[in-house]
């Protein structure tokens, strides 16, 4: 393949260049270093901070404000990766090759700190590119295509010294990336401030549906009603007609544990093996993940329609599912405890409900305030005080909860939605401007100074 031909593959964006334009290599207009700064500290060597993979990575722009790593380094890697304003710091191996040469701007003169072990340096010859163009430009997507088509690995994927200096970059005069950097800082700060705030947005929403949902099922659905203390702290007061029994008195069987098995196969014909990460956060099946087990093994643990699964250990101590809306046979993995209850006495969507409350959040605090570590044993669920009132009652709950439940749901979908929008316009706002698909003038940019 010639280079015309490689360059139209893998950055076919510089055939629609403005004609005033030019594509070049990077080591034309800047100096590529990878750095061997590594993190230790060795007597006798200088002390330094270091701007390592997960600053870059996580922070579009490298400031004081940042907690470097203590280091030392020797006085040759001092002088080679002293950082400095307007250099461009880019990651140069990724688990995933679709997720490399992501890259963080330093804004300002850092004394002491260098550019850490897996980062490349970029620093460019001010004459010719401007370094928050540059930075501007790692953004996006289309532009790092190049380097994913040249990632190289198997479990980890990493690029060449040749890979990050034979990238073709787009060229504008100097005032012109300075202008589409400024314009691009003043508008992507402003669509960020929006996403934000739609953020607060669903965390509000989702507090707002805790406490609805804590308070239809601890105090009921009338406003009126009179109350006593459930005896236990954690769980507070309850109407005076309810009752607080222990878990364990309201199940038709003792509460199981599941398989503890490695689940190679994917025959949709034999029962499915679930694991937490086949929930999504309501508790609801998801389809993108299938594994199953032979029947003869699967058989010690099949599930029940709304059945009611518990998490006892790991990152997700305290979750809780139900199984619903599936046809065919499933089993539960051993880190999960199945909960069937008496439905005359607990209905088991009405326990689900409970475990989304902040009472049961209470209770979970409390327990692993009294444990080295975060294990929630069946022993412990089976003394899980639950507020009880008639089976009518929590079925009238249930209902109550579910109707706002489907509100909640519409308003969070509205606004992620907008959130994708958002976050879309701004990939796409970036790659226009860097490609000159979007011509910045001076008047565009005091607009959006002015506006936001």
């Amino acid at each position: 393949m010639t280079l015309i031909e490689e360059t139209k593959a893998l950055a076919p964006w510089t055939e629609s260049l403005p004609a005033d334009w030019r594509a070049t290599r990077l080591d034309a207009v800047a100096d590529v270093f990878f750095s061997n700064v590594d993190k230790h500290t060795i007597e006798g060597e200088q002390s330094v901070r270091l701007c390592n993979y997960v600053d870059v990575y996580k922070n579009e722009r490298i400031t004081a404000a940042l907690d470097f790593m203590e280091a030392t380094a020797d006085p040759r890697e001092v002088e080679k990766f002293q950082i400095q304003r307007d250099d461009v710091l880019a990651t140069k191996d990724s688990e995933e090759p679709d997720d490399i040469a992501i890259s963080s701007l330093v804004t300002e003169d850092l004394p002491g700190v260098l550019c850490g072990y897996h980062l490349a340096m970029i620093r460019p010859r001010f004459r010719n590119l401007h370094g928050p163009f540059i930075a501007w430009a790692h953004a996006s997507k289309q532009f790092r295509a190049q380097y994913e088509a040249k990632a190289v690995g198997v479990t980890r994927f990493g690029l060449s010294q040749y890979a990050f200096r034979a990238a073709r970059i787009p060229l504008p005069s100097p005032p012109e990336q300075q202008r589409i950097a400024a314009y691009l800082d003043a508008s992507c700060t402003a669509i960020d401030a929006a996403v934000t705030a739609k953020r607060r947005q669903l965390e509000t929403l989702d507090a707002l549906r805790k406490e609805t949902i804590t308070r239809a099922i601890t105090r009921g659905l009338c406003s009126d009603t009179q109350t006593k203390h459930s005896g236990e702290e954690w769980l507070g007061d309850i109407p005076v007609h309810w009752s607080a029994p222990c878990l364990k008195r309201l199940l038709r069987e003792p509460l199981t544990y599941g398989l503890n098995e490695a689940a190679e196969l994917e025959d949709r014909d034999l029962p499915r093996y679930l694991r937490i990460t086949d929930f999504d956060d309501d508790g609801n099946l998801r389809e993108n993940t299938f594994r199953s087990l032979p029947h003869e093994v699967a058989r010690e643990a099949l599930l029940e329609p709304s059945d009611v699964l518990f998490a006892r250990s790991g990152a997700t101590v305290g979750k809780t599912f139900i199984f619903r809306n599936y046809e065919g046979d499933a089993c539960f993995a051993g880190y999960l405890i199945r909960a069937r209850t008496l439905p005359w006495k607990l209905d088991p969507v009405f326990l689900y409900l409970f475990t989304k409350s902040t009472a049961y959040e209470n209770w979970k605090n409390l327990i692993f305030t009294q444990a080295t570590i975060q294990n929630i044993s069946a022993a412990k669920y089976n003394y899980l005080a639950i507020p009880l009132p008639p089976v009518d009652e929590q079925r009238a709950i249930i209902a109550y909860i579910e109707e706002k439940n489907a509100e909640f749901r519409s308003l969070i979908t509205c606004i992620e939605t907008q959130i994708a929008t958002l976050t879309a316009y701004r990939k796409s706002l970036i790659h226009e401007c860097v490609t000159g698909q979007r011509r910045i003038a001076e008047a565009d940019l005091n607009q959006v100074k002015a506006h936001g």
